[in-house]
């Protein structure tokens, strides 16, 4: 669990973490991989949001998706990509917050990609997180934690069990005065 003071200073630019939806590079299901493949490769990132025409979050589509269908037995064969749909390669399994923010669980998704989709409760695209926005937010968590707080050093509290055990071996426990 993450402490009351490290969330606040975290959170404390909350309003710049979210890179809008309207300069997010997206993708459309019914695009073909011809489209995504000019898309990513144009706009450099490996992977990107794919929405549906409500603009509701459906899935991701990465440089890799497209590539893989470019092979054939025995030859890269470009030609196919006009004819897959982004819908029929994309990862679908895809991780997505709500506003407000769970700082802790944005944390743990960022582990594992570089940005996370932000929806809204129907699942429309609003735009993304993403792992350069948060580390600029823990930067200036160390910068100001000891500004804006008294960090010290708590004592170090031994272990119960020897603690226990010491009390047993003195005889204090188990014995009932009367």
């Amino acid at each position: 669990m993450i402490g009351n003071a490290v969330k606040n200073i975290l959170l404390e630019n909350e309003e710049h973490l979210l890179v809008d939806g309207d300069n997010v590079a997206t993708l459309t299901d019914t695009n073909n991989l011809e489209h995504a493949l000019l898309v990513l490769t144009n706009i450099g990132y490996s992977k990107i949001p794919v929405l549906n025409k409500e603009q509701q979050l459906v899935g991701l589509i990465s440089l890799s998706h497209v590539v893989t269908e470019m092979f054939d037995t025995e030859k890269i064969n470009a030609d196919r990509l006009s004819d897959i749909k982004v819908a029929d390669v994309m990862d679908t399994d895809v991780k997505s917050i709500q506003l407000p923010y769970n700082i802790e669980r944005i944390l743990n998704l960022l582990v594992d990609t570089n940005f996370i989709p932000v929806v809204n409760e129907k699942n429309e695209f609003l735009g993304i997180v993403t792992r350069k926005e948060i580390l600029k937010s823990v930067n200036h968590l160390a910068h100001e934690l000891e500004i804006k707080y008294d960090v010290y050093e708590k004592e170090i509290i031994p272990d119960i069990k020897i603690n226990l055990k010491r009390v047993e071996e003195n005889g204090m426990v188990g014995k009932r005065s009367h």
